[in-house]
């Protein structure tokens, strides 16, 4: 590309002839023709410039006196000339102009000069196109991997394919590259570049791509294209199952378990399970994409698992190696005794016990408060109390995997009369109005509790030992002045709460741990109620003893004020009024 071109013949009988002068321009600039006559300068008075074109000289300009003129034909517009006559200017150069330019001195083929242009053009960016449809690894001939176009570019462009960045070489029977040009209208060349070549199973990820060599007056130049990869269709050899999440599973994960082969295109996958029972396959539904999902996952889905991968060409049904799932589990967490029963000052042995697929550690929580009481399958509870009565949580977990674990919960229950949560309580409250009382208990076996008054009554279970009872009652002048009891008893005994209601007023209304309110509402909207005044604030006592003593003030002046205006006269008031005054004051 872009070597040495001979210069045309020269004209038949004309002697041998030194080589001409070499012009190079790039297409769409001014090529400088320079006439080379080795006389005087007055010999550039008479000159005539001809282009040859196969083989025969034609006019295109003339020289008259130092004067230029332009003969007729397809340089008339585009010829001017430069340097005082020395130099013939040619513009917008295009490939049909690239010839043999001469200058002729008076004498007729005395002297005369040759000119040889060369034009040039790069080529746009190399298109590719690769095969999309493919190609199959057991062809019996080189196929079409990708064909590579560069547009208008002059001379033609020399085209190298590349794989893997190597160059590509003709190869019988394994690599063929066709290459053709077209010729535009405008003289400029269109190279397309064909590359067949047959392919293995390791040209899968192989990277194709093309490079346009090409000349400019500025030297060797050259433009690749992108990398390309072409698919390539070979047989599966290997089929093997893939599990995420990678590591030890538990239940509750989502499991993904999908078949792979190294096959292209893969074959159709199924899945299938090892029934244990009758040690048969059975094959497991998968979703769209093949991939067999299980959410949550149990204890139940451990097992033998194996692909079968069906080529679709061939109908050959390749199977996978077996691949042993194992869902990690903690189950069956169970205490026994299940409801222990003690009397108080007894002692009591909980023992905890779980299957698991793992090795297990044990812990014993208070369920109340999530205090760790002991680490291991048993707990001994010794010298119980009322106290001890409640939840104990027993949480196995296996360590060797975070967050799996079961829990059972156990109910101690102490045998004892019933315990109440208060002894006796003030109740701040309003005549006639609806009011909610509640009364708790616990002990064992479950206190019933009773009221002493009549109302609506509703009882909820806070433990199996505890038991929360709930009276809705009218205040009534009689209630306020008896009070309520609640009473819990069982088997072994009986325990009474007493509940004082008292009415808001200003002078008593200072709850304490033992006071409460059966108001819905807060007690300063209770006060607003009763026509009371909410009881001030330490700052607010001040802003009110100030206020008095300004109105105590203000009612001193005033009564001077009067007194005075009175006793000059000016009081219209008649004798019989003052009479009546002093009538009144004698009373």
């Amino acid at each position: 590309c872009g070597g040495p071109r001979l210069p045309p013949p020269g004209v038949p009988g004309e002697a041998e002839q030194p080589a001409p002068e070499l012009v190079e321009v790039e297409v769409g600039s001014t090529a400088l023709l320079k006439c080379g006559l080795s006389q005087s300068q007055g010999n550039l008075s008479h000159v005539d410039w001809f282009s040859v074109h196969k083989e025969k000289r034609i006019p295109i300009f003339r020289v008259r006196q130092g004067q230029g003129q332009s003969e007729p034909g397809e340089y008339q517009h585009r010829l001017s000339l430069q340097d005082g006559g020395a130099t013939l200017a040619l513009t917008q150069v295009t490939p049909h102009d690239e010839r043999i330019f001469l200058c002729q001195g008076k004498r007729p083929r005395s002297q005369e000069h040759r000119i040889q242009l060369r034009v040039y053009k790069a080529p746009e960016e190399p298109n590719i196109q690769v095969n999309a449809l493919g190609i199959p690894v057991d062809s019996k001939e080189p196929e079409e991997v990708a064909t590579c176009v560069g547009r208008n570019g002059y001379p033609i462009p020399q085209v190298i394919w590349y794989k893997n960045g190597r160059p590509l070489k003709e190869e019988k029977n394994r690599v063929h590259i066709q290459s053709s040009q077209t010729v535009e209208s405008s003289g400029l060349y269109t190279l397309q570049s064909i590359l067949k070549a047959q392919l293995v199973k390791e040209d899968k990820d192989a990277q194709f791509y093309c490079e346009l060599n090409y000349r400019l007056p500025s030297g060797n130049h050259m433009k690749e294209s992108r990398e390309v990869t072409v698919p390539v269709f070979y047989p599966t050899e290997k089929v093997w199952l893939e599990v995420e999440p990678v590591g030890m599973l538990k239940e509750g994960d989502r499991v993904e378990i999908r078949c792979l082969a190294d096959g292209n295109p893969p074959p159709h996958f199924s899945i299938s399970k090892q029934n244990p029972s009758t040690r048969e396959a059975e094959e497991e539904t998968t979703n769209d994409n093949g991939v067999l999902v299980l959410e949550p996952a149990q204890k139940e889905h451990s097992g033998l698992y194996e692909c079968q991968g069906l080529d679709l060409d061939t109908m050959i049904s390749l199977p996978s190696e077996p691949q042993e799932l194992l869902v990690n589990y903690v189950s069956d967490v169970r205490v026994s005794p299940a409801a222990p029963e003690r009397q108080e000052g007894s002692s009591l042995t909980l023992t905890c016990e779980a299957e698991s697929s793992q090795d297990l550690e044990f812990q014993w929580l208070r369920e109340e408060t999530g205090q760790v009481l002991e680490r291991g399958p048993v707990l001994q509870l010794h010298d119980l109390k009322r106290e001890a009565g409640g939840g104990y949580r027993c949480v196995a977990s296996v360590p060797s995997i975070p967050g799996l674990n079961g829990t059972q919960l156990v109910n101690v229950a102490v045998f004892g009369p019933p315990w109440m949560a208060f002894k006796e309580r003030k109740v701040w409250v309003k005549e006639n109005m609806m009011l909610n009382l509640s009364c708790e208990a616990s002990g064992h076996p479950r206190p019933a509790i009773s009221w002493n008054v009549n109302g609506t009554t509703s009882e909820q279970d806070q433990d199996p030992q505890r038991v929360l009872s709930t009276l809705n009652v009218l205040v009534t002048p009689e209630l306020l002045e008896t009070g309520v009891e609640c009473t819990a008893s069982n088997d072994l005994g009986k325990n009474t709460s007493v509940l004082f209601l008292e009415l808001v007023n200003l002078t008593t209304l200072t709850p304490d741990s033992n006071t409460t309110t059966g108001l819905s509402t807060s007690t300063a909207s209770l006060a607003r109620e009763q026509g009371c005044r909410k009881l001030p604030e330490p700052e607010s006592q001040g802003v009110v003893i100030v206020a008095v003593i300004v109105c105590i003030l203000v009612l001193a002046v005033l009564g001077a004020v009067l007194y005075f205006l009175y006793k000059k006269g000016k009081l219209p008031c008649g004798r019989s009024g003052k009479q009546e005054m002093e009538r009144n004051t004698s009373i």
